[in-house]
């Protein structure tokens, strides 16, 4: 996705599959405008496709990313004013929505993760396969990158930061390696970083479980973005700026992600009544209901054709009846 005319060719992951999910929120034959917030609008593909199957649709496109967003204006122009681009973090729905002046919306929309476009260009330093500077800000004018990461966290954290966020078995040898290679030399580029990885990994586990480096990046990128933080806040401001039959809808790829999407519905779609009770009485009914059973997950087909679709996660909620969730 190098240029334009590929961004109108690439296909986001589930598409069909997000706009049937979202689009019973956004057709609604009373109405004559519904809102949807894209809270990580990145190239705007789901976006498009709702507002080609979703005549009444509004959109509210969030990306903390710049580069994202002035690609994505580009792609959206043919729809005017039926987009409105925010810059901003995707924690910040409330804040956004109060300053547009939307009590409630109709939908929400995360799609998790570093995007397509962020791995594809080769200076944002996201991706392992290729040798550039050890950047990984989603948001590339502001906060520290991975390499003040590398070169300032005690071995400690970084120890913790690997295990806890890359699920990296081999976390306190790879930070023991980082902090004797940064004494040498500080950290700049990833060729390097990925070479004192190879070097920390035992060769046994080396060949099996993908490249030694995927899962220090990951790390590395949630750190940098602070992105497991950012949706904890984010997904109940996303339930609370619903209305009644609006839907949060959320795709994640990975387990922590993933892990924090189903804590976070399943406590608002209970509710804390003993379980012995014959009746829920009225008015303890739970003010959302799952939408999904369990993660929905993309078929053998998609991620043939699509490789990024293997690991997603799709979870999805809708507001049932108004008020505030526990």
């Amino acid at each position: 996705m190098d240029d334009a005319h590929e961004d109108r060719g690439h296909v986001p992951v589930l598409l069909d599959r997000v706009v049937a999910l979202v689009a019973p929120a956004l057709r609604q034959p009373d109405r004559e405008r519904t809102l949807l917030v894209d809270a990580t609008l990145g190239l705007g593909g789901h976006t498009a496709a709702v507002l080609d199957r979703c005549p009444q649709a509004h959109v509210i496109g969030i990306d903390r990313d710049t580069h994202a967003l002035e690609r994505s204006r580009e792609r959206l122009a043919p729809y005017g004013e039926r987009v409105t681009f925010v810059h901003a973090v995707y924690d910040e729905i409330g804040e956004v929505l109060e300053e547009l002046g939307h009590a409630h919306v109709d939908g929400v929309l995360f799609d998790l993760g570093v995007s397509s476009m962020q791995l594809d260009v080769r200076e944002r330093g996201f991706a392992y396969a290729e040798d550039a500077p050890l950047d990984m800000r989603m948001n590339d004018t502001t906060g520290p990158t991975a390499a003040d990461v590398l070169n300032d966290y005690p071995a400690d954290e970084l120890a913790r930061i690997l295990r806890e966020y890359g699920e990296e078995r081999f976390a306190r040898r790879i930070a023991d390696a980082v902090v004797r290679e940064r004494a040498k030399e500080p950290f700049t580029r990833s060729a390097r970083l990925v070479e004192v990885l190879r070097d920390a990994i035992p060769a046994p586990a080396r060949r099996t479980g993908g490249h030694p480096a995927k899962r220090t990046f990951q790390a590395l990128r949630i750190e940098v973005n602070d992105e497991l933080s950012v949706l904890r806040r984010a997904l109940p401001a996303a339930i609370e700026a619903i209305g009644v039959g609006g839907r949060v809808v959320v795709m994640s790829y990975h387990s922590l992600e993933d892990r924090i999407t189903k804590q976070a519905f399943a406590k608002v779609t209970r509710n804390d009544l003993p379980p012995d009770l014959p009746v829920v009485p009225a008015g303890h009914e739970p003010a959302l209901r799952l939408v999904t059973r369990g993660a929905e997950k993309a078929s053998p087909a998609e991620i043939e054709h699509n490789p990024r679709a293997a690991s997603v996660r799709l979870r999805a909620v809708e507001r049932v009846r108004a008020g505030a969730v526990a």
